[in-house]
Formats: structure tokens, C-alpha cells, sequence
């Protein structure tokens, strides 16, 4: 039996060698994308400091097939980013909070739990070449 291996450098590639086996299979990466940015907005909302909840609400994963993301803010909190980096706003620039260049909440989560993000991911990716009959190493 002979035995072909296959190295994936990209997600890009990945995504288009999924899709050539199974053209359901992109739809599972991008679901196994959207579980690793919902790791992240799990543990970041805890930490969005809340008096009407709406920016802890804003964080919302969303993924494509190659890249997943973290929205934040919106219509209902378009304060988020400075509730998060700072700076000042308001009438006259009038409410002012210390500028912090890293953030305070989504970044610094990002940092610390990123072996857990990466983990996740992994995880996922490999789950899916599986479903198309892949062999993972």
C-alpha cells in the first residue's frame, strides 16, 4: 500500500484542498474557525466592564473560510474602542480615559490565552480533514 502524504503551508491551500474533496467541507473550517473567536469573546466578556451590558454584548465572533475575527462596538456601543484603548471623546472631547496602546480587555485576553486559542483551533482543523477521510499526524 503506498502511503502519499500532503503538507498544508496556508489555510488558503487548505480551504481549496477541502473543497476539491467535499464541497461541504470549507462550510466545517469555517465553523472550526468561528470556535476558536468564540474562545476569545467568552473570556474577554467577562472583563468589559458593564452599566448597560451593551459592549460586553458587542463582541462577536465571525469567521470566513481563511481568517476568523472578533467584531466589537457597532450601533448599540460605538463607544467600545475607547472603552477598551482609551483616549477622549465626548462633547468637546470631554470624557477622557487613559490611552493604552495594547487595550485593556480584548488584546491583553488574546495574549494570555492564546495557547488555548491556538489548541482549540487545532483541534478543529484536524476534525475536519478527518470528516473529508483525511489521515491528521
Amino acid at each position: 500500500m503506498t502511503e502519499l502524504r500532503v503538507a498544508v503551508t496556508g489555510l488558503a491551500e487548505f480551504n481549496k484542498g477541502l473543497r476539491q474533496l467535499d464541497k461541504e467541507a470549507p462550510k466545517g473550517l469555517r465553523l472550526a474557525l468561528n470556535e476558536a473567536a468564540e474562545l476569545l469573546v467568552s473570556e474577554t466578556r467577562s472583563l468589559v466592564p458593564r452599566r448597560t451590558g451593551a459592549a460586553a454584548g458587542s463582541l462577536r465572533a465571525a469567521s470566513t473560510r481563511t481568517s476568523a475575527r472578533v467584531k466589537v462596538g457597532g450601533p448599540k456601543a460605538p463607544y467600545y474602542p475607547w472603552l477598551d484603548f482609551g483616549g477622549r471623546t465626548g462633547r468637546r472631547r470631554s470624557a477622557a480615559r487613559p490611552f493604552i496602546k495594547e487595550g485593556r480587555y480584548l488584546f491583553p485576553t488574546l495574549s494570555r490565552i492564546r495557547p488555548r486559542v491556538l489548541a482549540t483551533l487545532d483541534e478543529a482543523i484536524r476534525t475536519v480533514a478527518r470528516d473529508v477521510g483525511l489521515d491528521v499526524d
